[in-house]
């Protein structure tokens, strides 16, 4: 989102959040630095929790697995364009979902 696109309705606006394997960091990185509808994310370290199937031994006596959670405020109509070339670019442990921004902005300097 440019500073431009502050100015976009907040209907119009979500909060893309992808989750994936961290073996996928670097790619994924690389891919949404190339996106010319994507200005900027945040990225951290996150745990899954539940379904342990495909979980390594280890991660099955802990109840967890280690995963990297990456969110993004886009336009809406701009989400298939961002997810197209995923699986191919990128790999296919990943996990979206997308939320709704009621308001977005940024805090005005005194």
């Amino acid at each position: 989102m440019s500073r431009s696109d502050m100015d976009t309705p907040a209907q119009a606006l979500c909060l893309l959040v992808l989750n994936t394997s961290p073996t996928l960091e670097e790619a994924l990185v690389d891919y949404l630095l190339l996106q010319e509808h994507v200005a900027g994310f945040s990225s951290y370290t996150v745990y899954g929790h539940g379904q342990h199937a495909g979980l390594s031994v280890a991660e099955q006596v802990t109840g967890k697995r280690k995963r990297m959670q990456y969110e993004m405020v886009v336009k809406r109509a701009d989400v298939p364009a961002i997810l197209a070339a995923l699986a191919s670019a990128v790999g296919r442990d990943i996990v979206y979902w997308e939320q709704p921004v009621s308001h977005y902005g940024r805090v005005a300097q005194a």
